[in-house]
């Protein structure tokens, strides 16, 4: 009667080009900064600002999946309890 979800897995392409787009934009934002013709107090600032940015970016991708996470665990509980209860249900018996 329940439905167990399919588990997605990322195919090993899609997890390659995530990687070398965070790498290409990672590196051509630090040759930027590098090359920028400024003071090395701003340039320094810009790769602090970078770092924290990054850092940023992935604890909210953590924080997006452990929701996601925790909502399909309450979901899978739910249904659990709701199959238990008709299973064990007897619409012949007397109230």
């Amino acid at each position: 009667m329940s439905d167990t979800p399919v588990k997605q897995q990322d195919t090993a392409a899609y997890y390659g080009q995530a990687v070398a787009a965070f790498a290409i934009a990672l590196l051509a934002t630090a040759i930027g900064i590098l090359r920028l013709q400024a003071d090395a107090w701003v340039r320094a600032f810009l790769g602090i600002a970078v770092l924290y940015l990054v850092t940023s970016a992935f604890t909210l991708a953590k924080v997006v999946r452990d929701r996601q996470e925790a909502g399909q665990i309450v979901t899978r509980v739910d249904q659990a309890r709701l199959d238990k209860l008709l299973a064990e249900h007897d619409p012949f018996q007397k109230l």
